[in-house]
Formats: C-alpha cells, sequence, structure tokens
C-alpha cells in the first residue's frame, strides 16, 4: 500500500512539473525543447540594443528571468542573443540570419 502511494504521489508530481499552463507568449511554450543556454557576461547584457524578445517582441522579463543564448557560427563572433521563452530559441534556430539582422537593425539605431 505504501508503494502505491508513493508511485502515485511520485507520477502526480512528475505530471505537474511537466505541465505548461504559461500561454503568456502565444503559445511558444507548448514545446519544449532540449535547449543549451551559455552565461553571456554582464556587458555584453547591458549593450543589448532590444528591450523584447527578438522572436516573439515580448517584453523581456515579463516572462520571467529572459533565456541568454549565444549563437555560435563557424568565422564569426559568437553573438548575445536574448529570448522570452525557451520555445523562441528553437524558432531563432530556424532562420538566425532574419533575428541577427533584427538586432543588428536595433544596434544601428541605438548608435545613431
Amino acid at each position: 500500500m505504501k508503494t502505491s502511494l508513493l508511485i502515485i504521489s511520485l507520477l502526480a508530481t512528475a505530471s505537474f512539473a511537466l505541465a505548461d499552463t504559461d500561454s503568456s507568449c502565444g503559445g511558444c511554450c507548448a514545446e519544449k525543447p532540449a535547449l543549451t543556454v551559455m552565461a553571456a557576461n554582464t556587458d555584453s547584457v547591458a549593450a543589448y540594443p532590444l528591450d523584447t524578445c527578438v522572436v516573439s517582441d515580448e517584453k523581456l522579463g515579463e516572462m520571467g528571468a529572459p533565456i541568454d543564448y549565444i549563437h555560435k557560427e563557424a568565422g564569426k563572433p559568437d553573438r548575445l542573443v536574448r529570448f522570452c521563452c525557451k520555445m523562441c530559441v528553437s524558432k531563432f534556430k530556424k532562420d538566425p540570419a532574419k533575428y541577427l539582422k533584427k538586432i543588428d537593425e536595433a544596434a544601428a539605431a541605438k548608435g545613431k
């Protein structure tokens, strides 16, 4: 009996931990991709030109701490990209040039 209660308790806890009830990002968090995020240094975060997610345009920090992702591309310097949620990272990876251009344009506008 104790073993059954323990198993039921563990299953219930796991199902609650895996459930995603936050739809504030337009449902982009419905999928949970594997994600490797590297720590960004303080200077690069301070110099980041956008205060919104580069993918969803959600204000960074409204859905919890922003996801800081270091984009690596052979022959180019590593780039900090900030997201509102993990799902936006996978959307970014499908077309990074599109989103990097958006960051570059924001940096150019900020520098004027």
